[in-house]
């Protein structure tokens, strides 16, 4: 529980110190970018970071997690801090290529040690509060952006607060997080007891082939990605969304903002403990993404008519900011049991081959969705095709693999 905890605790770190939705209404201001330049720099940036997700994936199964993890964390801090001294946007795309090269390796890694502290019977449970670190850092960032951004107007002051509690934070992970040898690493544990049967022998370095070559990877790959069209979309856009289309001021975005990723992070672990005490997957991810569907029908047609109370706004997405974490906490724990009947010894290489891939379509949002954005019809046509994203995801649920998970004798 220790060290699945520091597991969870890297993850926030490395996803707060990237993390600058919130303020970007005021980069943009203070750096002359116009937003399609932001998409631009950010989509290079993560394509880096999505080439180091699966280099490092690949590392960390070969050396182990924790060699990979601890100078990363400490190198994401300088890059954080760095971040203070842009004064072009040219300064600015350097240094978003050095902090995404190191979080996307970073993150990989989190996502395998949390599969090598969690037996199959509290996996979903376990991936809830692992994604605390990416939706636990967007709550964090338009949290304090609420609250501090009336006292302190800058958006270099939300870095300094970022990269003051990060690397507070690295302090701890680095005195108390532990790796699994490779023989453990490479065998299924289904629960706690069977962490006392014996050792099976040393793992086997085979190549990545028997992840490749499935369907069921590919089919998790497409289907998971394309759902997580509209997750980044408000992930990246959402405080400048609510800005441009309903006329919010940028301290009442991040607090509308800050109501998403809370509900979010609430859901996550009230449903992956509920998959887990039901010993099934493919039922709670089918009700998240339905629901969710539903909900991003409503708010386009908010954005669409361009006006919305204050309580509108943060009902709709609380419900959105539930429904996402409803669908997808079982779905990481399915992922890592399908990939781990495949290859128990290659878990860190799918999670990056799974970070690869959500990179490439954040490039793809980073550059379509500022050119949708400023036609005719505004935010609302691009959040339809991410709608249209997220319903393609619901028939593809039906071709993963995990049947029911039968309670062991």
């Amino acid at each position: 529980m220790r060290y699945l905890l520091m597991a969870v605790l890297a993850s926030l770190i490395v996803n707060f110190e990237g993390e600058i939705s919130p303020i970007v209404p005021l980069l943009l201001d203070d750096l002359g970018m116009s937003l399609t330049t932001y998409g631009l720099i950010g989509a290079l940036a993560v394509a880096v970071g999505g080439v180091s997700a699966a280099i490092g994936g690949r590392l960390a199964d070969r050396y182990g997690r924790v060699l990979l993890l601890v100078p990363a964390l400490l190198l994401a801090a300088v890059c954080n801090y760095a971040t203070v001294l842009v004064h072009t946007p040219a300064q600015f795309l350097l240094v978003r290529c050095l902090l995404l090269f190191v979080e996307g390796a970073a993150t990989t890694t989190t996502a395998g040690l949390v599969r090598d502290f969690s037996p199959r019977l509290g996996r979903a449970t376990a991936f809830g509060f692992w994604t605390w670190g990416p939706i636990g850092a967007n709550f964090l960032a338009a949290g304090i952006a609420g609250l501090t951004l009336t006292l302190f107007t800058s958006w270099r002051s939300q870095i300094i607060i970022m990269g003051t509690i990060a690397l507070a934070s690295c302090v701890v992970v680095v005195f108390f997080i532990a790796d699994l040898s490779p023989q453990l690493r490479a065998r299924v544990i289904t629960s706690e007891s069977d962490m006392v049967a014996p050792d099976p022998g040393a793992a086997d370095p085979r190549p990545a082939r028997g992840l490749m070559a499935n369907r069921v990877f590919w089919v998790h790959l497409v289907g998971i990605t394309l759902w997580l069209v509209w997750y980044w979309t408000l992930n990246i856009f959402g405080t400048t969304l609510l800005v441009q289309t309903f006329g919010l001021k940028e301290s009442l975005a991040a607090i509308v903002m800050a109501a998403t990723w809370g509900c979010n992070m609430v859901a996550l672990v009230a449903a992956g403990w509920l998959s887990d005490r039901l010993r099934t997957r493919k039922p709670v991810i089918l009700i998240g993404a339905v629901g969710g569907v539903a909900g991003m029908a409503y708010f386009v047609a908010l954005v669409d008519r361009g006006q919305a109370d204050l309580g509108q706004l943060i009902g709709i997405h609380a419900l959105l900011g539930t429904a996402m974490a409803v669908a997808f906490g079982p779905w990481m724990a399915l992922f890592s049991e399908d990939m781990e009947d495949l290859r128990p010894d290659l878990q860190a290489t799918a999670w990056g081959a799974f970070g690869l891939s959500v990179r490439l379509m954040i490039v793809a949002v980073l550059i379509a969705a500022p050119v949708v954005a400023a036609g005719g019809t505004g935010w609302s046509r691009w959040l339809l095709i991410a709608m249209i994203c997220n319903l393609f995801f619901v028939p593809l649920v039906s071709l993963l693999g995990g049947s029911r998970r039968r309670r062991p004798r």
